[in-house]
């Protein structure tokens, strides 16, 4: 079993968790960059819907759930 199984496993085991330190996470950088964020604050929160969401995809649906968080985290740093 290489690291990323094992992380996956980990993931999968913990999802609430996971998702709770997301959500945790997105308020943090809200918080920080307040203002600064603009219109990019509805990006983080799609951001982060798109990533819990890919903790109850599949291992093929998660592939694209990942492609598409880096997509959303790539338009959001435009």
């Amino acid at each position: 079993m290489g690291i990323f199984d094992k992380a996956k496993e980990a993931i999968m085991g913990n999802s609430d968790k996971v998702s709770e330190g997301l959500d945790k996470a997105s308020g943090m950088a809200k918080d920080k960059f307040g203002d600064k964020l603009g219109d990019h604050a509805d990006k983080l929160d799609m951001v982060t819907d798109k990533a819990k969401d890919a903790l109850g995809a599949t291992a093929e649906g998660a592939e694209d759930a990942a492609a598409d968080v880096a997509d959303a985290a790539e338009e959001a740093t435009e």
